[in-house]
């Protein structure tokens, strides 16, 4: 995976035909941890060396590895040409050798590696050509001129446009590979190129905006912005959140569009279930929180950062377990986190600069083998699990202090749960080591150190102690009241597999109702459909023919339409079938013309088989041998209503809860919404 990069030489010509670079690139290297270790490296460096010559209209790329030179010689070279018989076409030629002297005497399981990691890359070589082929071609850039020597002056704008196409050819995707003299390309020309032939107002962002509001940008980091905005837009319908928000779950996975949009709508349907964007204002911490949870909110660090002090040493975790349980805790964490991004808006606006994390101190004085207590550790890792997932990006620094000898086991059983880059922002002080030079005073102004810490600032928050044992609960209580706070939503899951599509009855007494619906496709992609029947469905059962319900472990699958029901005599399509892709979000409604059973439905989408043929093709057979994509899972809420009380959109119910507020940039419209409801003619 390509990492980094530095520019080691550059040189280009005055009549800008000619433009050499060399870069020293940083590879993270899909080799099995022990061999990394053995080894004693995270990462692998190569030098790679591109030169572009306009006037013959050709490009070499040269890589060879520096790290373990001695040891292993890996030398690559990629030409890019011109065909001589047809000028429309682009030749492309490769070459690299492996040597390995010695490896610590694993030569063979190098050598292993690196032939399946090149024959990978070569397999995908096209497909990322092509990819950055369709990108231009949505930048508007569908033809580049050709170099031409310059009249009077040299011409710095020429010699970039005739670099274009070279460039934007040799930009790959960051991709495992030993392929490094094409991964070493992107983050150095061809955003910056591409911008002024394609600067659309909807292509880019307002300069003032992004140093307000979001930091410094590259080109190509802004430009997966815009992206993954317009794919949110386009399958959200409507419900975006903040631009600040999107850039944390990118700079999470190195600005990697494909893994962002995986890991953020995954968030954003996990926060919807469980309606986190109101846990600020529909849940408050019980009183033992209050009273025996060493933490809280303390000013803010000298970057404007908000500041969190956890006095851990001073908490009785396993008290807290045994009073609350798991859930509670996991609760109260995720209100902290959602406090904390409150404090980020507002730090944003007073300090008149980007503040998207905040500052967490962590007091460690008490610590001892009470806090190892496995059920505590357990809900430890459990809400750094949680953390992790859907608040990428907003630990700014970790300040640890007075780190005790039982520290390093708790690391130990810790750590490995923590993203590498959160990883990075650790500082730990043993004993009083914090008050000396690099200590404390570099991030925090003298005048906000707390008085526990022989600072002059009075802290208010908690200084725990032990949960009295009168408070502790019965495992059966805790796991009663574990079920209740993660299953008061109001949204249901269900499995829908191939021939077995989800449904369920709505009954309407009044015409003119209105049946509204808001459900996310979390895995596959389906069908909605909408039937009306005058008769009502046989209820479910697993022994019937007609009818049944499957129980599984990702939701439920209820069959009503009988299999010996007929489309337009037993019951009716009240709308156009709607399919949808997974990582949807869809909203809409419908005005019902007649009173009696109305159905709803998803129903697996099959992909049509290639109509050219009728033999079967091999990626059809595949799939068909792979019970896993035989199923799919959505998340759905449905209401009825008067229609005197409809306003026409969902977001205008106030008896629903879709969207995303606390995240949202700015509330649904009804026009936007208008456009993901189905109203019946």
């Amino acid at each position: 995976m390509f990492v980094d990069s530095d520019t080691v030489n550059e040189f280009r010509s005055e009549d800008g035909a000619i433009h050499i670079i060399e870069r020293r690139c940083k590879l993270d290297i899909d080799a099995p941890r022990l061999l990394k270790k053995i080894a004693g490296v995270d990462y692998v460096y190569f030098i790679q060396k591109n030169s572009l010559n306009s006037r013959e209209r050709t490009l070499h790329i040269e890589a060879h590895n520096e790290t373990f030179s001695n040891r292993v010689i890996i030398n690559e070279l990629c030409c890019y040409s011109v065909h001589p018989e047809n000028e429309d076409w682009t030749c492309f030629e490769q070459s690299a050798s492996l040597d390995i002297k010695s490896f610590f005497g694993f030569e063979s399981t190098v050598e292993k590696i690196a032939m399946k990691q090149y024959t990978s890359n070569i397999k995908k070589g096209k497909e990322i050509i092509e990819y950055y082929l369709r990108q231009l071609e949505e930048e508007g850039i569908t033809f580049v001129p050709r170099w031409t020597p310059p009249a009077a002056a040299p011409s710095l704008e020429t010699s970039l446009s005739c670099k274009k196409p070279a460039a934007s050819l040799t930009v790959v995707v960051p991709d495992p590979t030993l392929k490094e003299g094409l991964s070493g390309e992107p983050l150095s020309t061809p955003s910056g190129a591409a911008e002024p032939t394609a600067g659309t107002p909807d292509d880019k962002l307002d300069a003032d905006y992004i140093k307000r509001y979001l930091g410094d940008l590259t080109p190509l980091q802004e430009s997966c912005l815009i992206r993954l905005r317009q794919w949110l837009q386009e399958t959200h319908k409507g419900k975006i959140p903040k631009d600040e928000h999107i850039l944390r779950f990118l700079r999470a996975r190195d600005f990697n569009i494909d893994k962002a949009r995986e890991t953020m709508c995954q968030s954003l349907t996990w926060r919807k279930q469980h309606q986190v964007d109101y846990i600020l204002d529909t849940w408050h911490p019980p009183q033992v929180l209050q009273d025996y949870y060493a933490g809280g909110w303390h000013h803010h660090d000298k970057d404007g950062r908000p500041l969190y002090v956890l006095r851990l040493g001073q908490m009785d975790t396993k008290g807290l377990v045994r009073a609350l349980g798991e859930e509670a805790l996991l609760r109260y964490v995720l209100s902290i986190n959602e406090e904390g991004l409150r404090r980020c808006e507002e730090n944003t606006k007073v300090f008149g600069r980007p503040i998207s994390s905040w500052t967490c101190l962590v007091d460690l004085e008490g610590l001892n083998m009470r806090h190892l207590w496995r059920p505590g550790v357990k809900a430890l890792l459990r809400i750094i699990e949680v953390v992790e997932a859907n608040y990428p990006e907003t630990l700014g620094r970790l300040l640890i202090l007075r780190a005790p000898r039982v520290f390093p086991v708790l690391w130990t059983l810790v750590s490995p749960f923590i993203d590498d880059n959160t990883r990075r922002k650790f500082l730990i002080y043993a004993g009083n080591d914090y008050q000396g030079p690099g200590g404390l005073l570099d991030y925090i102004d003298k005048e906000i150190i707390p008085d526990f810490l022989s600072g002059e600032c009075m802290c208010e928050v908690p200084e725990g102690g032990l949960v009295p044992k009168s408070l502790y609960r019965t495992a059966e209580e805790l796991e009663n009241e574990d079920l209740k706070l993660w299953t008061e939503t109001i949204y249901q899951s269900a499995s829908v597999f191939k021939g077995a599509p989800h449904e369920i009855l709505i009954q309407i007494v009044d015409a003119s109702s209105v049946i509204t619906w808001d459900f996310d496709v979390c895995k596959g992609d389906i069908v909605f459909n909408i039937y009306h029947s005058k008769r009502s469905p046989q209820p479910p059962k697993k022994d019937s023919l007609g009818a049944h319900s499957i129980t599984s472990p990702g939701g439920n699958n209820v069959q009503l339409i009988d299999r010996v029901w007929q489309l337009g005599r037993d019951y009716s399509m009240v709308e156009s079938p709607l399919i949808c892709k997974e990582g949807e979000s869809v909203q809409g409604s419908h005005v019902t013309r007649w009173p009696g059973f109305y159905i709803l439905q998803w129903k697996f989408h099959s992909t049509p088989a290639c109509a050219a043929t009728n033999l079967p093709r091999v990626d059809d057979v595949l799939a068909s041998l792979q019970v896993s994509s035989h199923k799919c899972k959505v998340m759905y809420y449905t209401e009825v209503i008067g229609s005197e009380d409809f306003r026409g959109s969902m977001t205008s119910l106030e008896s629903s809860h879709s969207g995303f507020s606390q995240l949202s940039a700015a509330t649904t419209s009804s026009s936007q919404s208008h456009s993901s409801s189905m109203i019946s003619r």
